[in-house]
């Protein structure tokens, strides 16, 4: 039995009918058509489908859509486009932080909440935010170094 609810995605209002067992993930790549959050193992291992709720990360493969009905939810489409890149977008290009990409935007959605809640992390801090998720490609090495490069271009951003 399918339920009409209202979420609230990317800054945007949607109503769409969802069953009861109807994952978030599902709902915004096959619903909504919001594709950037990919569905990799489906058990809540991987972190390619985090998105933020309410501002924090949670991996949408576990959430149940009628669960976040009036809560926030941003996804991976809404830090930048190809006209405009986040920081951390742009910082994942300069330093190699991008292989096959099917994990990045968990990562770039993981390091946001990290770095929204503390905008100058330790290396330990990153590592210990993005530990829910998994990279096969770039052994961590550069997407450490690109969110400690993207910290570093907010924080003077916001000093200047």
């Amino acid at each position: 039995m399918e339920k009409e609810i209202t979420l609230q995605v990317n800054a945007k209002s949607f109503s769409v009918d969802v069953g009861s067992g109807e994952l978030l993930v599902d709902v915004l790549r096959d619903k909504l058509g919001l594709t950037g959050t990919k569905k990799g193992c489906g058990t809540g291992d991987c972190g390619a489908c985090t998105v933020l709720l309410d501002g924090k990360p949670v991996n949408s493969c576990l959430v149940l859509a009628v669960s976040v009905e009036g809560k926030q939810i941003e996804t991976i489409e809404s830090l930048g486009d190809t006209n405009h890149l986040h920081p951390l977008q742009q910082s994942f290009i300069d330093n190699g932080a991008i292989q096959c990409g099917y994990c990045s935007p968990g990562f770039l959605i993981t390091a946001k909440a990290l770095l929204d809640e503390n905008p100058n992390p330790t290396e330990a801090e990153i590592r210990a935010a993005v530990a829910g998720n998994l990279c096969r490609c770039t052994g961590y090495a550069t997407i450490i170094r690109a969110i400690s490069a993207a910290a570093s271009l907010t924080t003077e951003v916001k000093s200047e």
